[in-house]
């Protein structure tokens, strides 16, 4: 072989082994890389199974906790959870059962991109509250100014900045952002200071709310279902960023307190409803639902407002309104399943009773208005028996107002006496009677009158006015649910006084403005003798050198312990005697104490123990009737109805 063959030779060799060396490295970079997804997608796949861990309550719990249910139940709790969840049902997600424990994962891997984000998700943030420990590892380093602030004094400083406001909606807007920016802070602030921002939150406020949600809309605090929905409510639903409700508190917008027809704008009411369900009962927000069906209005000031925020139409009636209502109806359950609790608020009387009627054998429903209103009371009457004596059936009721409200109230009065004296329930309705706007409700007026009053048509000559009408029939109780302010005049006041030792008088319409009277008014007018209670809040009177603090019939004393007991309890349908079991529960939280002021219901102050015992007293009701789905009973409801609640103290982020 020549020398240039020999050369040519080892230099092809040479290009060879070359290529074959750099396929090499090609080789080994691609198996570094194949390495490093499959390390990468090892750590994804775990931080889901911590996550995926950490939602269904797998993670490490306290130990006092687990032998307090272990007690309760005979079972550990993280069994009862996998089977039924904590609450009735639903998954924990954002650990609000267990508020005081550390969380196992960190917010922001799970639902926001940074720190920045950390600080605009409501259900994470603390503000001020976050450590500088907790700055340096969630990227919030710079965000906050230097100072660190406990939760209490976070509350010290807003209490302070909202008792600067002298106009009661700007306190109502305060609320509500802070509601938006940090959702624990919201509801400690609430519940500690329950008894001066309750007004605020709810009644009387919220009424000048719902009048002016429309200028004051920022951002939507729930869903929004409008005639343009119909034929895929189920998809409207879906686009809730929450999964799992437990509440939904749903209303049209037509009888919005004493207010009329609000429309769209009536969303106010289910979102302060559901505020309360979860300061007062406990129950977790994330699980909540507030619901607007905006099916028109009527009001032609609304429909002129250039600001106004729903359907610029009349409201849809008859067939169109009952196949949006049904469909909707249908729709809750086939996403939330047969325990979803769906509370109507503030419909009109005419669509009331028969939505109530209608999906009461069907659905877990609660008409507010109809039913809660009757429980509060009835309790409210129950208890003052201790300070008149005698026994319900010794007593006769008059009511100005026969909408959902009065007749409402007066058929669980009626079978609260026929359970108490096993008679028939025809028989103990004669104990009540109503007057309306044409005047007293009697026989002759039968053919005449709305289906949900013919019950109350008693045997008497027609009588117009309320005056007369408490002449003739000489009640001991006179209810107001009319809806129209100063309707209990002075000399209807004086002539209940004139044969009855200690009036109750009930003055039980909303907001304030629309009140039959005042509290300063009952007890002058009756000589300080009247056993008061309004709908709305008033200030202590004071009487002949005497303090009187007047009573609040208020709704929130029943709904948010009602609701509890229902969903910690798995009940599939409201039975009346549910409702008679939440009263007997309220009832008995009035102290001698209590009676001493005047009050026939309890101090607000107390209001999370008293939804603990209502809570339990439904919830035992419901075992008994074969209601509750949730098996086996726990051993002691009033503790677990405790421990199912929510509360909003910060957790330490790891």
């Amino acid at each position: 072989m020549s020398s240039f063959s020999c050369f040519e030779f080892l230099k092809s060799r040479t290009r060879e082994l070359t290529t074959i060396c750099l396929s090499f490295q090609e080789l080994l970079i691609l198996c570094a890389v194949v390495i490093f997804s499959c390390l990468c997608f090892s750590l994804f796949h775990w931080q889901r199974r911590a996550f995926s861990v950490y939602k269904k309550g797998e993670r490490k719990i306290g130990s006092s906790m687990e032998s307090t249910f272990k007690e309760m139940t005979g079972e550990p709790v993280l069994d009862m959870e996998d089977k039924a969840g904590v609450g009735g049902g639903v998954k924990d997600v954002y650990g609000e059962d267990r508020a005081s424990e550390d969380q196992l994962i960190t917010p922001w891997t799970v639902s926001v991109a940074s720190g920045y984000t950390l600080l605009r998700d409501p259900h994470h943030n603390k503000g001020l509250a976050f450590t500088d420990k907790e700055r340096d590892a969630h990227y919030l380093t710079g965000l906050l100014p230097s100072a660190v602030f406990t939760q209490e004094l976070q509350e010290k400083r807003l209490m302070h900045n909202l008792r600067q406001f002298t106009v009661p909606l700007q306190r109502y807007m305060a609320m509500i952002d802070l509601q938006e920016r940090n959702e624990r802070l919201f509801y400690k602030l609430l519940i500690d200071n329950v008894e001066e921002l309750l007004p605020v939150v709810y009644t009387p406020t919220v009424g000048e709310a719902c009048q002016k949600y429309g200028s004051i809309f920022r951002r939507p605090q729930g869903l929004y279902i409008s005639l343009k929905e119909k034929g895929r409510i189920l998809e409207v639903l879906k686009n809730w960023p929450e999964k799992t409700i437990q509440v939904i508190v749903v209303t049209d917008g037509e009888r919005i307190l004493g207010l009329g027809d609000l429309g769209c704008q009536g969303m106010g009411i289910p979102v302060g409803k559901l505020s309360l369900y979860t300061a007062l009962g406990g129950v977790r927000p994330s699980v909540c639902l507030p619901i607007t069906i905006d099916v028109g209005t009527n009001n032609k000031k609304l429909l002129d407002d250039e600001f106004y925020i729903g359907l610029k139409q009349n409201r849809a009636t008859g067939e169109e309104y009952a196949e949006l209502l049904d469909e909707f109806m249908s729709a809750v359950k086939q996403n939330y399943g047969e325990k979803i609790l769906v509370q109507f608020e503030d419909f009109a009387n005419h669509n009331a009773f028969e939505l109530l009627s209608k999906y009461r054998t069907t659905h877990l429903v609660f008409n507010d208005d109809i039913q809660g209103t009757a429980s509060v009371v009835l309790a409210g009457l129950i208890a003052a028996l201790k300070v008149v004596g005698g026994t319900l059936a010794d007593h006769t009721f008059l009511f100005l107002g026969a909408g959902e409200a009065g007749t409402g109230i007066a058929e669980l009065i009626a079978l609260e006496i026929s359970k108490k004296t096993d008679t028939p329930i025809e028989e103990t309705r004669k104990k009540v009677w109503l007057v309306d706007s044409k005047g007293l409700v009697v026989s002759s007026r039968k053919e005449s009158l709305q289906h949900f009053k013919q019950p109350w048509a008693h045997d008497h000559k027609p009588v117009k006015e309320l005056l007369n009408a408490v002449q003739a029939i000489k009640p001991t109780v006179l209810i107001g649910t009319s809806g129209v302010g100063r309707t209990f005049t002075k000399e209807v006041v004086e002539a209940m006084a004139s044969f009855n030792e200690k009036p109750i008088i009930l003055a039980l319409s909303n907001p304030t403005s629309q009140s039959e009277c005042t509290a300063e008014e009952a007890y002058a007018w009756s000589e300080g003798r009247a056993i008061f209670c309004s709908g709305s809040p008033f200030d202590p009177v004071e009487y002949d050198g005497k303090v009187f603090v007047p009573g609040q019939a208020n709704n929130a004393y029943i709904f948010p312990g009602f609701g509890l007991g229902l969903i910690m309890s798995g009940t599939i349908r409201v039975q009346d005697d549910l409702l008679l079991a939440a009263s007997e529960a309220l009832a008995a939280e009035v102290t001698e104490e209590n009676y001493a002021k005047g009050l026939v219901y309890p101090p607000f102050s107390n209001i999370r123990k008293i939804s603990a015992n209502i809570a339990a007293n439904v919830a035992a009701k419901s075992y008994e009737l074969g209601l509750a789905s949730r098996l086996p009973r726990p051993k002691n409801l009033v503790k677990y109805a405790e421990s199912c609640m929510y509360t909003p103290v910060y957790r330490s982020y790891r």
